[in-house]
């Protein structure tokens, strides 16, 4: 097979596999629009006949959904901010630093990665009541997604991290800057791609945030807009449009963010692949 054949077959494969991935995601898009009859047609139909665009004011205004965004705008940014400032430091300590300590604390944070949130939430949940966390329902959602992602933004800012060479470092040491002055003057700038990117990955995370929202947050008023799509759900749901409406209004920004800054999260997660 020549050169431009495989090519064009691996182009063709691609477009087949892109294409399988994206259908639920239009399949929602459309279904946001379709009137009673058109969601239960058979067969289905794939563009509505009859737009219904007022799907969507009526359940921005039914489900009241400025504030569920606001709560997971909320709880995404502090979920950020928390480990953005926590876990650069140290991810810098495991790239710079070798002795039995680190490498023991570098494989429990990779063990802490495998441990999904069903499994922590619970322990966390007691723990939380003990100290009386539970009264600042946010704030409790806030330090348990920091627990779980942690690990995750350690480990890619910690690639970033090595990728910097250490020679710099030392030239500003023997220019008489300090360690700490050398980390945020040489260091950070330069690892400040990965970090961002780490930031806005974890920040995609946090803001579709489900398990520990729903057993942690009991105000309506406190709660993101995952658990606020939860509530759509029951045993005789079926205003699929109205879900889907919602879903479009929820998934949205976060593929306007994921495609504006596409270019940078791929370069940041490459950024450590190669010294």
């Amino acid at each position: 097979m020549s050169e431009i054949s495989r090519n064009r077959l691996m182009l063709a494969i691609a477009l087949v596999m892109a294409a399988i991935y994206l259908f639920p995601l239009y399949w929602m898009y459309i279904t946001a629009i379709k009137s009673g009859s058109e969601m239960f047609a058979n067969p289905p139909s794939f563009w509505p006949s009859s737009a219904q665009w007022g799907t969507f004011g009526y359940v921005w205004e039914s489900r009241n959904m400025g504030r569920y965004l606001w709560n997971s705008t909320v709880i995404a940014f502090g979920s950020v901010a928390l480990i953005t400032l926590l876990g650069t430091g140290c991810a810098y300590v495991l790239a710079r630093y070798r002795n039995v300590w680190i490498d023991a604390g570098l494989f429990l944070i990779l063990m802490l990665q495998v441990l999904p949130a069903s499994l922590m939430v619970t322990p966390i949940f007691v723990g939380f009541t003990q100290v009386g966390l539970l009264d600042y329902p946010r704030l409790a959602v806030i330090l348990a997604i920091a627990a779980k992602s942690m690990p995750f933004f350690v480990v890619l800012v910690r690639a970033t991290f090595m990728a910097v060479p250490m020679e710099l470092e030392e030239a500003a040491l023997v220019d008489g800057n300090s360690r700490i002055g050398a980390f945020f003057n040489i260091v950070l700038p330069l690892a400040r791609n990965g970090i961002l990117v780490s930031a806005i990955l974890i920040f995609m995370q946090a803001f579709g945030e489900f398990v520990y929202s729903k057993s942690m947050i009991q105000d309506v008023s406190l709660q993101p807009a995952s658990v606020g799509l939860n509530s759509f759900m029951g045993p005789n749901t079926s205003e699929w449009n109205n879900i889907m409406a919602y879903a479009t209004m929820y998934v949205t920004p976060i593929l306007a963010i994921f495609v504006l800054l596409q270019r940078r999260i791929v370069s940041g997660l490459t950024s450590g692949a190669l010294k």
